[in-house]
């Protein structure tokens, strides 16, 4: 079970890999059985090689501009994030943002599970 300062401390790993493009910085931070939902995504990721895939895909298609993490809750081995990110689109310059939910197991110091909230309307078509 994650202290808060240990969740806070996890997010600000995981932001700032992130920002700085650092996908195996970012990937460390993950479990081997991890598993990922967002609302783009009709099944469930599972495993940490095909979260692996998205994240280096992703990577190719935008460049990470900011991401600032408003509240961190823990609640047992769970942690709720409220969070604004924006990307910048490599292929135009156009930017995207939004603002976001997310809630996460935390085992041995590594994100076990992860789930996002947010609105894919608001990339206006961007994904």
């Amino acid at each position: 079970m994650p202290s808060h300062e240990e969740a806070v401390e996890l997010f600000e790993r995981r932001r700032k890999a992130w920002l700085d493009e650092d996908a195996d910085a970012y990937l460390a931070l993950w479990a081997e059985d991890m598993t990922f939902r967002s609302p783009v995504h009709d099944e469930p990721l599972r495993e940490k090689p095909a979260y692996e895939k998205l994240i280096r895909r992703s990577l190719e298609m935008v460049r990470p501009v900011a991401f600032t993490v408003h509240h961190i809750a823990v609640h047992g081995d769970l942690v709720l994030a409220e969070w604004d990110a924006e990307i910048e689109w490599r292929t135009d310059g156009r930017r995207s943002a939004w603002r976001g939910m997310s809630v996460c197991e935390i085992r041995d110091g590594l994100i076990t599970e992860w789930r996002e909230y947010w609105n894919p309307a608001d990339f206006g078509g961007g994904l």
